[in-house]
C-alpha cells in the first residue's frame, strides 16, 4: 500500500508497424499519466530507439517488416537487460509468444485489449513483474511445450539440482500459473516467505520473471503438458505478482 503511492510511471516505446495502433496506444497511455518516449515501425527502429532512449517498457508488435518483434526482443534485452518488453499479438495462440517468453519478454498482450488493462499492464511490467494471462499462457506453453517434445526441440534443461524440494515445489506451481497469494495458501506459507522462494529460484536458475518461470517449468518436466480440458489450477485473472 504504501509501496504503491511513491511509483513512478514506466517510460514506454511502441514498436508496431501500423501507424494507428501507435497512435491509439500513445494517447491511451498518456491520458493515464504514463510517458511515451518514442515510436518505431519495425524491429531495427525498436532496437535504435531502445538504446537512445532506455525505456523501462517496450510494446513490441511480433509481426514487422525489416526485423522482426523476436529478434528486436533478442537483441535490446541482450544490451538493456532491466528493461521489460511486452510483446503485441492478434492471435492468443500465436506461435511466435511462446518463443517469445524463452527469451526474455515479459509477457505479452493481444492488440484488443482494453484501454484499462492496457496501462495496467505496463505499469506492472515496469515494476519488474511479469504479465501472464493464465487461460492464454497455460494453452501457449503446453501446446508447443509438447510440440518441442514430440520433434526433438526442447531446451536444454536447466540444473535443477540448485533447487532446495521446497524450491522445486515452488517452482511447480509457479509453472501451473499459481500466483503468490496462491502459492502460501497451498503451501500454508506468508506471501513474504514466498516471495523469498521466488527470488532465490529466479536467482540460482537466471531467470528475469515469472514468464521464463513458465517455460522453464515446461520445458524441464516439472509440469507436463495436459492434453484435452485445462482442468486443475486456474491462475491469477491477469497478473503474475512476483
Amino acid at each position: 500500500m504504501t509501496a504503491d503511492a511513491p511509483e513512478r510511471a514506466p517510460r514506454v516505446l511502441i514498436a508496431d508497424d501500423q501507424t494507428l495502433i501507435r497512435t491509439g496506444f500513445r494517447l491511451i497511455l498518456t491520458a493515464r499519466g504514463i510517458e511515451v518516449v518514442g515510436e518505431a515501425a519495425d524491429g531495427a527502429e525498436a532496437i535504435a530507439a531502445a538504446r537512445e532512449l532506455r525505456p523501462d517498457v517496450v510494446l513490441m508488435d511480433i509481426r514487422m517488416p525489416v526485423m522482426d518483434g523476436l529478434e528486436a526482443t533478442r537483441r535490446i534485452l541482450g544490451r538493456i537487460p532491466d528493461c521489460r518488453v511486452l510483446m503485441l499479438t492478434t492471435f492468443d495462440l500465436d506461435r511466435y509468444v511462446y518463443e517469445a517468453l524463452s527469451i526474455g519478454a515479459s509477457g505479452f498482450l493481444l492488440k484488443d485489449v482494453t484501454p484499462e488493462h492496457l496501462a495496467a499492464a505496463v505499469r506492472l511490467v515496469g515494476t519488474g513483474d511479469a504479465l501472464l494471462a493464465p487461460q492464454i499462457t497455460r494453452r501457449l506453453v503446453e501446446r508447443y511445450a509438447a510440440e518441442a517434445e514430440r520433434t526433438g526441440q526442447a531446451a536444454v534443461p536447466a540444473d535443477l539440482a540448485a533447487l532446495t524440494p521446497r524450491e522445486r515445489e515452488v517452482l511447480t506451481l509457479l509453472g501451473r500459473g499459481l500466483s503468490n497469494t496462491e502459492l502460501a495458501t497451498e503451501l500454508t506459507l506468508s506471501e513474504a516467505t514466498v516471495k523469498s522462494h521466488v527470488a532465490r529460484i529466479f536467482a540460482k536458475l537466471g531467470l528475469r520473471d515469472r514468464a521464463q518461470a513458465v517455460v522453464l517449468a515446461y520445458e524441464t518436466g516439472l509440469v507436463a503438458p495436459q492434453r484435452g480440458a485445462g482442468s486443475g489450477a486456474t491462475g491469477p485473472n491477469a497478473a503474475a505478482d512476483a
